[in-house]
């Protein structure tokens, strides 16, 4: 709940609170980022919606990913490979906008305007005026949001090229649905939504934008389509951008990313798991990890803190091994 957005879980605020209490929540945190220090707290607010205080002031969600980028890999994205396109989208999102937290504003800009156009679709609104307007919005922000994940994809390519890892190197791409490539400015964006308005209007929803873009992964050294990977394979490709997501953020940003890597060592050999730890070690990253058993993370020795945590009594416990 430090950076921009639901967090991991994709929770809305009122989801978080204690239940059946419903009392409400806050999070309150002192952050080292950059040499400086900040005190954050983040909130459910009075009118239902989460509120963010930066050293005692107001501040926009987006603020808190300026201060310190989060970077996290949880179970449920073990299957990115093999699902649909929309939970890639999200993947490739997150990590554009741990390079440029204004990604989620230009984000948020293109869907409610493109959520506007499908209303007026479904209405059967025929007036172009109406269009042209909403439609100059949405290309704006497609551009934005097209180029800021193409420039993730160059960096992430960066990182791997030459880096010192136990971990495949993945070749990442751009594509879109149907085969169709997105117009480089804003007005021939615009003459395509706008050629398309009778084939949309009987879809019902818009059929050509960033919101149905995809990225195609490639295991470099075996030629391999990250699909038909085993699930080891898919799972050390996952980790892989992570860790190349996270030292290109140590030289854009200036500091590597806080890691959280929720049942990180599920369907990884105890070679690769040292070796991960090892890497995370040598970013001189702020790590968090859970798993089932301490013994998944002996290869560390003594360079964590172990953190066990149990149900006694209805409540939870937390005690350092």
């Amino acid at each position: 709940m430090l950076s921009p957005g639901r967090g991991l879980r994709g929770a809305k605020v009122e989801e978080m609170a204690r239940s059946p209490e419903n009392l409400g929540w806050k999070v309150s945190a002192e952050l080292e980022s950059l040499g400086q220090t900040h005190e954050i707290e983040t909130a459910w607010t009075n009118n239902g919606s989460r509120g963010v205080l930066i050293d005692g002031k107001p501040a926009p969600q987006l603020a808190l990913g300026r201060i310190a980028r989060i970077v996290w890999l949880v179970p449920v994205m073990d299957r990115l490979w093999v699902e649909g396109a929309e939970g890639r989208r999200r993947f490739l999102d997150r990590l554009s906008m741990s390079f440029e937290p204004g990604h989620g504003e230009a984000a948020l800009t293109y869907e409610r305007a493109m959520r506007e156009r499908n209303r007026m679709l479904k209405d059967q609104i025929r007036d172009p005026a109406w269009y042209g307007a909403v439609e100059a919005q949405m290309a704006g922000a497609a551009l934005t949001i097209h180029a800021n994940r193409l420039q993730t994809l160059t960096l992430l390519a960066d990182a791997q090229t030459g880096a010192e890892t136990s971990f495949p190197a993945a070749d990442l791409s751009l594509i879109h649905a149907d085969g169709l490539v997105l117009p480089d400015s804003e007005d021939d964006l615009q003459d395509l939504w706008s050629e398309n308005r009778q084939r949309d209007m009987v879809a019902g929803r818009t059929l050509a934008g960033p919101h149905r873009s995809d990225i195609e992964a490639v295991y470099l050294a075996k030629g391999l389509h990250a699909r038909k990977c085993s699930t080891g394979e898919q799972k050390a490709l996952l980790v892989s951008l992570i860790l190349a997501n996270s030292r290109a953020l140590a030289a854009e940003f200036g500091a590597p990313p806080i890691l959280l890597l929720d049942e990180v060592a599920a369907h990884l050999d105890a070679d690769r798991r040292a070796a991960l730890y090892d890497e995370i070690c040598a970013l001189g990253a702020q790590a968090w990890m859970t798993g089932t058993g301490v013994e998944l993370f002996d290869a560390f020795q003594d360079k964590a803190m172990m953190l066990e945590v149990y149900e006694e009594n209805g409540l939870s416990v937390v005690t350092q091994r």
